[in-house]
Order: structure tokens, then C-alpha cells, then sequence
């Protein structure tokens, strides 16, 4: 099944990579939040992708947003995809609000060797496995490379936030925890506990990232938990870290996920989606990266297409703006790069690697004279389609190195063209775009309409 992975797009700057999360400038006040695939336990993303897995939180969130909007204003302006939504920028602080109604998880496995204070709130003696506390519990963590428990006085005097602001926190944390609980339980769940992160924009406490999702918060079916506390199953990501535990082996924990716990991980976030907002979700044979690469062009966030123009040198800027102009009269993103394969060559693989994985169509120009090495390194290298356009200097240049253009090892696709102007057109050719192929078709009959026409003309004039 497909997955989104990693978003990539030399189309918009990458402000952050998350454990599941990639956000992207849009402009100084707007990001846009991509949920990739990715799964993450104890503190590391795992190898295996979880198809639909970013759908769901991306839908589940927007639904939440939605449903708490009342109780604090949040960070969201538009989704424009499944996977994909258009947020406000904001300034995060870096605390995670974790609120519990539970004894169960990380606090319950500490509670049981004895622990009994945490984050600086106490817990009484005597308490089962799963046992609901009579009010929730607020345990903040910190957002830090490890996640780190700290108490509201440390959270104060480490300068994460103000003692008035964490109150701010907390009391709109509880808020939302009592409308999930509320909510929930109309559906016949319990939400265990869950975490917010909050940010501010223009000064104003707003909810950020997501909310009441299955990565986020833990949920038990109700009716299961009534029959046998002690042996209800989780709704979330906690069949993964139980799976996790169950095959640890020296102390590690296994990188990547059988299938089958991939299969049955995706059948539960389905579920548990399908449980909250009603709606059944249908798993789809499209391709999600070009999915959202489509939505993300209809809603003018990006352009169909790009095309790379990597030069081996700042004196081929001249030869590479020639072209850039032509891709741009037909709405194709150009994208400057200057690497030299004989110089540094080591940045090669790193500059590939994100045009290769980017979700809308894409082709390379290289441009690089004398002995072009830089063409078949690119080509041997990348998965798009290459076209070298030396800037021969004149006749002479052009007839002594063409032939490093066009001669390439086996294996090494690349094209050449002398002419940058039709290079480009090489280039927007070989991105296939069906708006563009109308455009050639109809440039291609113009020509041919003109050539008829001086026929005719000619014909008629030596008639005369």
C-alpha cells in the first residue's frame, strides 16, 4: 500500500522534520503541517511506515479543532488535503500538557516500583492497575530531544513559560479534557489521557499541533473496560509500543514493524476515526504523494512541476537564467543549484536525494562546460530524467567538448541539447504533464498551420 514517508518539494522550505509532522513555509504568517506516515515509539521513528496512519490524525485533529474551537482558539486555517493542513504560524511553547484520568502506562508501571509523586502532583497509595483517579491529572513534559517530566515550578524557574501562562495551560488543558471525555463517551470511549501543546500568536494562548488523536492520547472501549479493567485494550498506538516491549532483545527495540502489525495498526487508526467522526474512511490505491502534490497545486501552494537547472559554476548563471525564463513562461518552478562534479562532488548525492523524493513531477538541467562530468554524474545518480546543455562559448568549444556530453558510460541516461532554449522545452517534455502536453499539441499544430500557410503563399506568389 502507498505511504507518505517524507514530504519533499523543492517548491516550499522545510522549516521542520518531526517524529511524524513537516511543516513548511508558506509566507511569514501561514505554515503548511503535512502528517507524514511515519510511527514513532520511545523516542525514535520506526523504519515501517503506517499506511493511512497520516490521513487519520490529519482528520481526526481538524475534526477536534473544530469541536473545541469554543473553549480556545487554535492554530488552524484550511485543510487542503487529507494529510495536509494550512496553519497559522505561531510561537510554540515548548511543553507537552499531558492530562491523565487514568493510573495506567509509563505512571503506572512507575507506580507499581513505588513512585508517587509526578511532575510534582502526588498520588495516594492503594490504587490499582487502570484505576481512574477522582480529577485528572496534569503531568507536563518537556519538548526536548528526549522528553523530560518537570514539575510547574521547574517548567517556571527553567524559563520555559511563565508561572501566569502555565496556569493559562493548564486550566485550558483540563477544559479540553473534560469536552474529549464528554464526546468520547457518547461514542462509548474513555479517553485515558491524552497530551495538548499550546503557542502563542499575538500574545494569545492558541492550541497547536493536534488533538485527540491515536498518537496523542490513549482511549479504551468502555464496555471492555467495565467487564475487566485490567485486560481492556487500547484504541492507539499503544498496540505498537506493546509489540515493541514484547520483541525487545538485548535491551533494543526492534527498528521496523512485520507486516502483519502494520496491517492491523492501519485497521485500528481506521477504526478508531471511523468511531469518533462517523465517517468511514476507504483505503485508496492512489498514490498519497501525488495526491497531494495535485491538491497542493489546485490550492496554488505549488506549481506542477519543477525542474532543477544545476550549474557547475556561478559564471553559468547567465546560460541557466535563459533557460529558467522559458520554464517559467510555461508555469514550470526552476530551481538554481551550482555543483561541481570534479570539486565537490560529495553534494551531489545529498542534492539528489531531495529531488528525487519530492511529490510533484520533476526534471534535471546541467549545465557545465569543458569536460562535463556533471551531466552523467547527475544522471547515474538520480532517478529524473537528465539533459546537459553545455555553454559552449562558440563553434570551436562546441566541436573539442561535446563529445564529454555526449558520450556516458552504460547505465548513465543522460541527454544532451545545445541550445538552452530548447532544452528547456526537452525538459518540460519529459515532465509529461498533461497541461502541458495540451500546450505542445496546440504549439505543434500553430507550426504546422504556419508552414500551410507560407506554402500556400509561395505557391501563389510563383503562380503570379
Amino acid at each position: 500500500m502507498n505511504t507518505i514517508q517524507a514530504i519533499c518539494t523543492p517548491q516550499l522550505e522545510i522549516l521542520h522534520r518531526g517524529k511524524v509532522r513537516d511543516s513548511f513555509r508558506i509566507d511569514a504568517a501561514t505554515r503548511l503541517l503535512v502528517v507524514s506516515d511515519r510511527i514513532s515509539a520511545f523516542d525514535r521513528v520506526l523504519e515501517t511506515p503506517v499506511p493511512m496512519k497520516g490521513e487519520v490524525l490529519s482528520r481526526l485533529s481538524n475534526w477536534w479543532f473544530g469541536k473545541t474551537a469554543d473553549l480556545i482558539p487554535n492554530h488552524v486555517i484550511r485543510a487542503v488535503d487529507p494529510a495536509a493542513t494550512l496553519v497559522r504560524e505561531v510561537e510554540p511553547i515548548r511543553i507537552e500538557m499531558v492530562v491523565r484520568g487514568y493510573l495506567t502506562g509509563s505512571m503506572g508501571r512507575a507506580y507499581e516500583q513505588g513512585a508517587r509523586t509526578f511532575c510534582g502532583a502526588a498520588v495516594p497509595d492503594g490504587l490499582k492497575p487502570n484505576a481512574r483517579f477522582p480529577q485528572p491529572l496534569v503531568t507536563p513534559t518537556t519538548k526536548e530531544k528526549s522528553d523530560r517530566e518537570i514539575s510547574p515550578a521547574e517548567i517556571v524557574s527553567e524559563g520555559w513559560t511563565t508561572a501566569e501562562r502555565y496556569a493559562q495551560m493548564k486550566e485550558a488543558a483540563l477544559r479540553l479534557f473534560e469536552r474529549g471525555t464528554r464526546l468520547l463517551a457518547e461514542k462509548g470511549l474513555i479517553l485515558v489521557d491524552t497530551k495538548y501543546e499550546f503557542g502563542l500568536l499575538d500574545g494569545r494562548l492558541v492550541l497547536i499541533d493536534e488533538i485527540h488523536t491515536p498518537d496523542s492520547s490513549r482511549m479504551w472501549d468502555r464496555a471492555a473496560y467495565d467487564r475487566d479493567p485490567l485486560k481492556v485494550e487500547a484504541h492507539d498506538k499503544e498496540y505498537v509500543r506493546a509489540w515493541l516491549r514484547q520483541n525487545r532483545q538485548g535491551g533494543e527495540y526492534p527498528a521496523a514493524l512485520p507486516d502483519e502489525v502494520v496491517r492491523e495498526t492501519t485497521r485500528r487508526y481506521l477504526e478508531i476515526h471511523e468511531r469518533v467522526t462517523g465517517e468511514k474512511l476507504e483505503v485508496s490505491t492512489e498514490n498519497p504523494r501525488a495526491r497531494l502534490a495535485r491538491n497542493l497545486f489546485r490550492e496554488g501552494l505549488i506549481r506542477d512541476g519543477f525542474v532543477a537547472i544545476v550549474m557547475g559554476s556561478k559564471a553559468d548563471l547567465g546560460h541557466a537564467n535563459q533557460m529558467k525564463a522559458v520554464l517559467e513562461s510555461f508555469g514550470i518552478f526552476a530551481d538554481l543549484r551550482v555543483v561541481s562534479a570534479h570539486k565537490n562532488g560529495e553534494d551531489i548525492a545529498p542534492l539528489l536525494a531531495g529531488y528525487d523524493a519530492a511529490i510533484e513531477p520533476g526534471a534535471i538541467l546541467a549545465v557545465a562546460g569543458l569536460s562535463n562530468g556533471l551531466g552523467g554524474a547527475l544522471a547515474a545518480n538520480s532517478c529524473l530524467p537528465v539533459i546537459s546543455c553545455p555553454p559552449f562559448k562558440d563553434g570551436t568549444d562546441l566541436l573539442l567538448n561535446l563529445n564529454s556530453s555526449l558520450m556516458m558510460p552504460s547505465q548513465v541516461p543522460a541527454m544532451t541539447v545545445v541550445r538552452p532554449k530548447e532544452a528547456a522545452l526537452a525538459a518540460l517534455r519529459a515532465l509529461n504533464l498533461p497541461r502541458l502536453k495540451d500546450l505542445f499539441r496546440a504549439e505543434i499544430a500553430a507550426m504546422k498551420d504556419g508552414l500551410r500557410r507560407d506554402d500556400r503563399e509561395v505557391r501563389e506568389a510563383t503562380r503570379a
